[in-house]
């Protein structure tokens, strides 16, 4: 029958959803995240074209293939390194601690006088 909390949540109108159950050996279905990035750490003795690309951020689906197309190492020791996000650093003026407008931290919607004499001095 359930307990009385499940059937005072029925009451309401939210249905109570099941805990999700986790199978072992089942693929996990998540959605990947959008900007996920990686980059390629090249290896102790690494290649010109591993060197070439050093430090930059590719998306995962476009990220080139280890070992890269140009390496002439019998074995490639070059690696990915994981990023949530393609982008790196601040991207905004506000974000580097810039005030374009000149409100860096003052609150711009304080309190102003209105029309009558009584409003806001």
């Amino acid at each position: 029958m359930g307990s009385f909390l499940d059937r005072a949540k029925g009451l309401l109108g939210r249905p109570v959803r099941p805990a999700a159950v986790v199978k072992p050996g089942v693929a996990d279905t998540r959605k990947p995240a959008t900007f996920h990035a990686v980059s390629v750490i090249p290896g102790p003795s690494c290649c010109a074209a591993a060197k070439a690309i050093e430090g930059r951020r590719f998306l995962s689906k476009d990220a080139p293939v280890l070992p890269l197309k140009g390496c002439d190492r019998s074995q490639c020791a070059c690696h990915y390194q994981h990023h949530q996000d393609r982008r790196t650093g601040p991207r905004r003026a506000r974000e580097m601690g810039v005030a374009i407008d000149g409100w860096a931290e003052e609150d711009r919607r304080a309190a102003k006088r209105g029309r009558r004499k009584t409003d806001g001095k």
